[in-house]
């Protein structure tokens, strides 16, 4: 079993403690915007800092599977001050998921040698997916932040999870973004603009085999392979090769 363990102490973990199938380290997340009170981005800070001490005096290092929402410059500067300027400290690297940063953002991210994970969050405007056009696949890692972060109808990318229209003269009509449903009558079953592959069923009903309605099911991968397939032009197969030797590669999921 692989397991992630979230820094929420402050007490160095040991060898024993950090055994072979434990992969990743998670800082808590880093989110600092206009929105929070400055006493409350001073405790994030803090926390932050103090739990990038904790992945030093752990030993053996592991990996990070790190967060940072509208806190870019905080995040960089408190890594590079743990780390080292190219983090030279950080001996197994890491991912930053959930990326819905800039492409500047991105470039300082990954010339510190880490990964950028993208789930749907990263799809929501089409900023967002020139960002993902631009991200090369030997630094990108696939997920689906389940129960969260799924591909809505409203988020940019969706249209690239669409059924094509009908070829039209020898071409495949483009496919238009889904257009607002009118509101339905009582009862009257809404059918879903994505056939879905799998059985779905309210969380009261429950069953083996089936996903839960309204949650984000790690099954949901595939379409984020799909969409960052759409945007960069390329086959989803090289999109999911290079994630799994990206994620390998990092949480040595092989060993």
């Amino acid at each position: 079993m692989m397991r992630f363990f979230m820094l929420s102490d402050q007490r160095p973990m040991s060898a024993k403690t950090c055994e072979p199938r434990n992969v990743s380290l998670t800082p808590g997340a880093q989110e600092v915007s206009s929105s929070y009170t400055n006493g409350a981005a001073a405790v994030q800070l803090h926390a932050f800092a103090a739990q990038l001490d904790l992945v030093l005096a752990t030993k053996p290092q592991l990996p990070l599977f790190l967060h940072s929402r509208a806190a870019h410059e905080d995040f960089r500067r408190l890594l590079q001050e743990k780390f080292g300027p190219g983090l030279e400290k950080l001996e197994r690297g890491g991912v930053v998921h959930s990326f819905t940063g800039s492409i500047e953002e991105a470039r300082e991210l990954m010339d510190l040698g880490l990964y950028i994970g993208i789930n749907g969050c990263s799809f929501k405007t089409a900023e967002n997916c020139e960002v993902v056009k631009q991200i090369s696949l030997d630094r990108m890692m696939l997920e689906t932040d389940g129960p969260w972060c799924e591909i809505r109808p409203s988020h940019e990318g969706y249209k690239l999870l669409l059924e094509k229209k009908p070829e039209t003269n020898g071409e495949a009509a483009p496919v238009d973004a889904p257009k607002p449903q009118p509101k339905s009558k009582k009862n009257q079953k809404k059918e879903p603009e994505i056939p879905e592959r799998w059985k779905i069923v309210k969380k009261e009903k429950w069953q083996e085999g089936a996903m839960v309605k309204g949650r984000n099911e790690p099954c949901m991968i595939e379409r984020v392979a799909k969409v960052v397939a759409g945007i960069k032009g390329v086959s989803v197969e090289e999109v999911c090769e290079a994630a799994w030797k990206n994620t390998n590669k990092v949480f040595d999921l092989q060993a």
